[in-house]
Parts: C-alpha cells; structure tokens; sequence
C-alpha cells in the first residue's frame, strides 16, 4: 500500500493540478493504479469550496478565482505555502471519512512539531492552529479534501513562508474573527525541502504504518 511520490519544484497551475489529480483518482479506482500523495506550490489564487460565501471573497480581482469541488470555503494558495494533493484509496482504510480527516490534520500537527510548533485542532474550525504568545489563534494549515468512490483528492495546504497579505483579498475559510500565520511568520526559517521530508516521514507514520496497513 505505499504511495507514490510527486514534488513538483516549479509552481502548478490550478486547472493543470485538478486535471492530474481526476485522471489519478480514476487510475485509482478503475485500473488499481497506486496512491499518490503530490507536494506543490501555485500560483497566487483564490479556491472557493462547496460551502463557499459569495460575500466572502473580499477581492474578487485581486487573484484568479477557481471553483473547487473539495468540501470548504474560500482559501487562498500561493508561493511559499506547501500544498500537499492526497489520492488514496480509503476501502482498506475503513471508508470513514471523518477518520481520514482526522489523520490529514494529525499528519499536519506532527509535520509542525518537527519544527518546534504546537499545531492544534478546534471544533467547528477545520484546519490546524496556533495559540499566538498574547492568546490569539491563527490558522496555519487548511484541508479541503473531495472524496469520489472511496477514493480522495485535494487535501491540505501549510503555510510556510507565504506573503500572508494575500489572504486579505478573503475571508479565509469563513472564519473572520482569527488571522492566519505561517513558520516564517513563528519566526522558523524552513525550506520546502525540509518541509517535504517531514512531511513524507509523518505520512509513513500516520496512514501507512498502522494494524492492517503495510508500511
């Protein structure tokens, strides 16, 4: 059940990336073609998921705006964030839903910690957050995922020296009353390297290394 790997090092457009990823999810599911987990950056861009506010998007020409099939609201992706496309096949994962999000979110808290930051959860607000040092919360990661015959797409986005004025131009995710924050913005100078490897590290841990599930 080990994944396949793709690292893009030059930005993917949006229309490119939701392309790949339907013809790998009917690969998955049509042909047994294996799982995929693709790491990427885009291009400054606004998604608007299926529970998307009109009324959210603050700017509407400020970036391209896509319409996404993935669960959510708006959210912005761009240079300096990691987005992390998550195609597998959730029959021998128990085809709960609810659990797979639960580990996209652990896969992310962990991916943090490696860098010395406390990534949290929080009811009613999907994601991964931080408690600021005077007592705010800023979202540092998002998951928007779309699951179509057992099979997921879409996933996660962590921001990890992104310019944060872009997310200006919305109301990232619905949720007007905290910020959002990066690494670089916690004061942690990572590369995308560096990132990858801890993200791949913890994948192998969380989905792939469990009873019933070979590493």
């Amino acid at each position: 059940m080990n994944s396949e790997w793709r690292i893009s090092t030059d930005p993917v457009s949006y229309t490119q990336a939701v392309d790949w990823m339907e013809q790998r999810v009917a690969a998955i599911r049509n042909d047994g073609a294996a799982d995929c987990v693709w790491l990427l950056e885009h291009p400054p861009l606004y998604t608007a998921g299926t529970s998307a506010n009109a009324a959210d998007l603050l700017q509407p020409d400020r970036f391209p705006v896509f319409h996404s099939g993935r669960g959510g609201e708006y959210t912005y992706h761009g240079p300096g964030q990691r987005v992390g496309y998550v195609m597998l096949d959730l029959k021998p994962r128990g085809q709960d839903i609810r659990r797979f999000v639960h580990d996209l979110e652990s896969w992310v808290i962990a991916t943090l910690a490696a860098f010395g930051v406390t990534g949290e959860r929080r009811d009613g607000r999907v994601g991964v957050w931080v408690v600021r040092d005077d007592g705010r919360e800023d979202k540092i990661a998002a998951i928007g995922v779309r699951v179509r015959r057992w099979v997921s797409f879409h996933g996660i986005s962590i921001n990890v020296a992104p310019d944060l004025d872009h997310f200006s131009g919305i109301v990232p995710c619905g949720i007007q009353e905290h910020g959002v924050t990066s690494l670089a913005d916690l004061g942690i100078d990572a590369s995308m390297a560096e990132v990858d490897a801890v993200l791949k590290q913890a994948f192998l841990t969380i989905f792939e290394t469990r009873e019933g599930v070979a590493a």
